[in-house]
């Protein structure tokens, strides 16, 4: 094995997803697929990585609670950047909801937000 292709993200909706995604953190829309009994292959990644999200749309009751706090509260996704100042004033500017000041620890510098369903991030750039 050689790399990781996807990690699923559960949403409320395909669309808003896609629209968050794509348009607030500019990832790009890799595949809308449909499929049977109204779910759909949606994929997005970020520009110039490998690895991506599978979006999948909460199906059950069980799935639906856990939109939004897939790892009962600790930073889920990492978002690397060679430009932090950049991003960081980039996602503000589109309503990117930052949860603290931008820090610098040993290893870069790095702010955690939130996407549209409350899972956190960290945005860092590495030394």
């Amino acid at each position: 094995m050689t790399s990781l292709a996807f990690t699923t993200l559960v949403v409320r909706d395909y669309d808003e997803a896609i629209a968050w995604f794509t348009t607030t953190l500019g990832f790009t829309l890799t595949a809308d697929e449909p499929r049977e009994n109204g779910k759909r292959w949606v994929t997005v990644h970020p520009a110039g990585s490998a690895a991506g999200l599978l979006l999948a749309r909460a199906a059950t009751d069980a799935q639906a609670a856990h939109v939004g706090d897939q790892t009962g509260g600790r930073v889920a996704f990492f978002l690397h950047t060679d430009h932090f100042d950049r991003d960081h004033s980039a996602f503000t500017a589109r309503g990117v909801a930052f949860i603290e000041a931008p820090r610098h620890e040993e290893y870069g510098k790095v702010a955690v937000f939130r996407d549209l369903y409350g899972n956190k991030w960290d945005l860092v750039e590495h030394r």
